[in-house]
């Protein structure tokens, strides 16, 4: 049963990371400022999800008390900080860049698991995690020197409030996600509203918009969501990593966005790092079924 379950948060989290990874192709294709990004991303996502609530209210498990109303609208808040600071990031410094440094939030989702989930963190875990640090840390050393490190500083906050988000999920896993998600679209949609142009935009920008807002991050969103009530929030942290290979590809197809050299050499720090952790894990799930088999 639990190997069932944790086969399926995996599948949860890898589906939706490759969704997501088209993120930053549609931002750039849109060819608009990161505030409008932000109010049609975020107000059609609150759609899409306010709508989903309403066909669904019936079947919803709804809050008991406040503390769990409140809650659901911190995860909501955090969640919707993190699109402004996704696109903002994209906005700021170069796609590798932004999604690499997003693979850095294992490392905050271990730690806050581990404070106040009281979750151990593996040996192999921990010593990945620490190379994602590295490879950060030599993306930084880059981006001081080409103008990006307010994208890339974007991007770190967002790594911490993922882990924030990824926790708080995993230890009140009966929250309700459709009514967050839809609040949490609203909250960014409102954080734009006083900088953006939304009504003005060039006509093909409103398609690559629709995209985003109605079929691609809700339905991201939705997975990754789910993902941590079946396998620890580190681990779903660690399935961005998909992510941070396939983004920088698409956007490079799209539009011919190149990676900067020391993007390549962090990246391929933290990619080596979580190659060697998967193959740890699947050598020690391969040992425990020897294990019971033996018995």
């Amino acid at each position: 049963m639990q190997q069932t379950l944790q086969q399926k948060g995996m599948m949860l989290a890898s589906i939706g990371v490759l969704i997501l990874s088209f993120d930053a192709m549609l931002i750039r294709l849109s060819g608009v400022s990161s505030w409008d990004v932000v109010f049609w991303r975020g107000w059609l996502i609150c759609l899409v999800f306010t709508t989903l609530t309403l066909l669904k209210r019936q079947r919803i498990q709804w809050p008991n008390n406040r503390a769990h109303w409140l809650l659901a609208a911190l995860i909501a808040a955090l969640y919707g900080i993190n699109t402004l600071l996704f696109v903002f990031s994209i906005s700021n410094t170069s796609t590798a860049n932004t999604v690499v440094i997003l693979a850095s939030s294992p490392l905050f989702a271990a730690i806050f698991s581990r404070l106040f989930l009281h979750e151990p963190i593996k040996h192999r875990v921990l010593l990945a995690i620490i190379a994602s640090f590295i490879g950060v840390i030599t993306i930084f050393a880059g981006s001081f020197n080409s103008g990006g490190w307010l994208g890339d500083i974007a991007a770190l906050c967002l790594a911490l409030f993922m882990g924030i988000v990824l926790t708080l999920l995993r230890r009140y896993s009966g929250l309700p996600l459709l009514p967050i998600i839809a609040l949490s679209g609203a909250v960014a949609g409102l954080m734009a509203i006083p900088l953006a142009s939304p009504m003005s935009l060039p006509a093909n920008s409103y398609l690559w918009l629709a995209i985003m807002g109605l079929v691609q991050m809700p339905l991201a969103t939705w997975l990754l969501m789910l993902a941590p009530r079946f396998i620890p929030s580190a681990e779903v942290s660690l399935f961005l990593l998909i992510e941070t290979i396939l983004g920088p590809v698409w956007v490079w197809l799209a539009v011919g966005e190149e990676t900067p050299a020391r993007t390549l050499l962090g990246g391929t720090i933290i990619l080596s790092a979580i190659f060697a952790n998967t193959m740890a894990a699947l050598y020690e799930q391969k040992q425990k079924q020897k294990c019971k088999s033996a018995n």
